[in-house]
């Protein structure tokens, strides 16, 4: 076996298993969250008016915060609030901006995450649950595709996707499951796969288990994002925490192993900027420090940057779980370009390079939040845009763009993960809470 994680399987195991009794005991805590259709949008533990939960989300939204913002740890208890999800209610439909249409593109999927589109424009969907990717083509006059396929099975819950070389022409289709990097050959067109997937690298499992996949803009680097087995164990002390909260680097082949950015505790989601071949990526934060710690972010990542995790958080915030230790990092830690809600949980972004939106939202930022456990009322369960004025770089605020998946009582029926651009320019939004694909267009004010 081609692995240097194999001799820490077991310890990774029993990590995971740590992290899962911890997680189901906080979320037994308390019953999920009901919340009054007239309770008013602010939260009274909030510590500053930045923070907000679902009822203070509507489309088109500004939102902000600072460093200056967070509140001291533990000033609300931690809490257990997991979704309670239920069906999507007759005629409901996620809320977008004015100008905005939006339609059910897919239904009936198997826990539909990453997406990514192909050169020929074809839209590959990872469908985690059922270890399968799925390849859609077309649109019809109702705006569904044309057709739909299986392209490759028997995969351990495959996420991220990724075409080499970059460019028009790829050879390759790599594959991000949670346990190894595996590739098939491909050819623009292909709906099903004509080989068998072929094996490059291990990777460890248990603990955070996405591993989303990109490549830089000049083909040379195969970039891999690898969340932490745990909420905040020391990887000083912890043997499972190996190569692990990073976005690790590999040569095409899967050899030449590389820590290219550290200190990121989930990194779900992770892409080139199309522009200028800047990788970003969005973070799950830590939790247990209550409502409003730690914010999750989205970044521009740099080469050799650490960015915090386990020991400190956003520059130089010490966690008190880790108290006195590392004191070296920090000034050393990176402060993200764009806090976002604490525990609304970004799985995935995309640049929006299409022509079919308004001319500002060139270049601009799409980003899902699969929604949070650990906050007494919600927050996220949307699809956000990060405005950047036609630059290269997020002014630190964000925009609720896509809304509505909590219903006034609390209650979830959807919840957003992959996002991307199709060929014609519409926005599409993997929603693994309905198991549908969202469609979103612009149909003019």
């Amino acid at each position: 076996m081609n692995s240097f994680f194999v001799v820490w399987v077991v310890r990774i195991a029993l990590s995971a298993g740590f992290l899962a009794l911890e997680l189901a005991c906080a979320q037994a805590s308390a019953a999920p969250e009901r919340v009054n259709a007239r309770a008013k949008a602010t939260d009274a533990s909030a510590s500053s008016n930045a923070f907000t939960d679902f009822r203070g989300q509507s489309p088109g939204k500004s939102h902000r915060i600072s460093i200056a913002d967070l509140p001291a740890p533990y000033a609300t208890p931690s809490a257990g609030n997991g979704a309670h999800l239920v069906a999507r209610p007759d005629g409901a439909l996620p809320q977008a901006p004015a100008g905005f249409k939006v339609n059910l593109y897919a239904e009936g999927l198997s826990e539909p995450r990453a997406m990514r589109r192909a050169p020929n424009g074809d839209l590959f969907v990872a469908e985690s649950g059922s270890g399968r990717i799925r390849v859609f083509r077309g649109l019809d006059a109702n705006g569904k595709p044309q057709q739909t396929q299986v392209f490759a099975n028997g995969l351990k819950r495959p996420y991220g996707i990724a075409f080499y070389p970059p460019g028009s022409d790829p050879r390759w289709m790599y594959i991000g499951n949670e346990n190894a990097v595996v590739r098939f050959a491909y050819r623009n067109g292909d709906m099903r796969a004509n080989s068998a997937a072929e094996h490059l690298v291990d990777l460890p499992t248990g603990g955070h288990w996405t591993r989303d996949l990109a490549f830089s803009r000049d083909g040379k680097t195969l970039f891999v994002a690898v969340g932490s087995a745990s909420n905040v164990d020391d990887p000083d002390t912890t043997p499972a925490e190996k190569h692990r909260a990073n976005i690790l680097a590999f040569d095409p082949d899967g050899k030449n192993l590389r820590v290219h950015a550290s200190g990121l505790r989930n990194p779900s989601g992770i892409a080139v900027d199309p522009a200028n071949g800047q990788l970003w990526c969005v973070v799950n934060e830590r939790d247990g420090l209550g409502d409003d710690l730690v914010p999750d972010y989205l970044t521009s990542v740099r080469e050799g940057g650490f960015y915090s995790w386990p020991w400190w958080y956003l520059g130089a915030h010490q966690d008190p779980r880790h108290a006195g230790k590392h004191p070296e990092l920090a000034g050393k830690t990176i402060v993200p370009d764009v806090l976002l809600q604490p525990h609304n949980a970004p799985l995935q972004l995309a640049f929006y390079d299409g022509a079919s939106f308004p001319s500002e939202y060139r270049g601009d930022i799409f980003l899902s939040a699969h929604g949070s456990w650990n906050k007494s009322v919600r927050v996220g369960y949307e699809v956000m845009r990060v405005p950047r004025h036609g630059s290269a770089k997020a002014d630190g605020s964000y925009e609720d763009f896509l809304t509505g998946f909590v219903l006034p009582n609390g209650d979830v029926w959807g919840r957003p993960v992959g996002v991307a651009v199709a060929g014609d320019g519409a926005l599409l939004v993997s929603d693994d809470g309905s198991n549908s694909i969202w469609r979103v267009s612009w149909v003019g004010r």
